[in-house]
């Protein structure tokens, strides 16, 4: 059984895969000040939670975009399951031909998303990664992946919003009415809500006009539930395109 660990701004996604299925996805906040030891008690605890016995674990691959946690997982995770994890990065087979300025500086998590998509979707393909950050990536035919667009994520948007605006109150994200709000936290969901459908619209728009063609579009994190339905382009919403990809890109490497 392997363990899969993504370590992102937010949120640690960790899920168990036997046989390419996935047995359980969970989140753990992510922490900078916590130790080896805490996160290794945490993830123990999460697996155990979700019915697997540490002794099921045979390997484990982790991505990470957040360096000072990454070395208090990895250890964490060697002092749990007692093996060196593979880790997402330059050296690793993933199969995409990566046309970037420098291709070493391109998130391991944008690299993951990609070759799960390409095991499931045929080139050219949008993709967007809607977690702390708002992320689209362009894959093209024969696995060429050419770069593509990064802009603040809707919860840091609204945590910049109602910090510098002081009359502006807190509010959830729950699907506002109507575009045209009666009142400030209605007004302030559009704005998030349907704003950021309308920006990822637009950029899509201007992506196919630059690239001369349509693609498939496909959408993960944990605000693309929200917003995709409110766009007005055809969105697939996948949510395990992570750990897909993950399970992938270490049998592409072990096997």
């Amino acid at each position: 059984m392997l363990l899969a660990i993504d370590i992102g701004n937010t949120n640690l996604v960790i899920g168990c895969i036997q046989d390419d299925h996935i047995l359980f996805k969970a989140r753990i906040a992510t922490d900078r000040t916590r130790t080896s030891d805490q996160y290794g008690v945490e993830i123990k605890n999460m697996i155990e939670a979700f019915g697997v016995k540490i002794s099921q674990i045979s390997d484990c691959i982790i991505s990470s975009v957040v360096p000072p946690v990454f070395n208090s997982v990895r250890t964490g995770v060697i002092k749990v399951i007692g093996k060196q994890p593979l880790v997402v990065g330059p050296g690793l087979k993933t199969g995409l031909n990566i046309h970037m300025d420098v291709p070493s500086q391109v998130g391991s998590d944008r690299i993951v998303i990609a070759v799960a998509a390409l095991a499931e979707y045929r080139a050219p393909l949008v993709l967007l990664d809607m977690g702390t950050a708002t992320t689209i990536e362009v894959v093209e035919p024969e696995n060429r992946y050419m770069g593509g667009v990064i802009f603040p994520g809707v919860k840091i948007s609204l945590d910049a919003l109602t910090s510098r605006a002081s009359q502006l109150p807190g509010i959830s994200l729950d699907k506002p009415k109507n575009v045209v709000g009666k009142n400030t936290v209605d007004c302030m969901r559009s704005g998030m809500l349907y704003g950021t459908a309308a920006m990822i619209d637009g950029l899509i728009d201007r992506i196919e006009e630059e690239l001369g063609h349509s693609s498939t579009l496909i959408a993960t994190g944990g605000m693309a539930q929200f917003i995709t339905p409110l766009c007005k382009h055809s969105i697939i919403l996948e949510k395990d395109l992570l750990l897909k990809g993950l399970n992938i890109i270490y049998k592409k490497n072990t096997h």
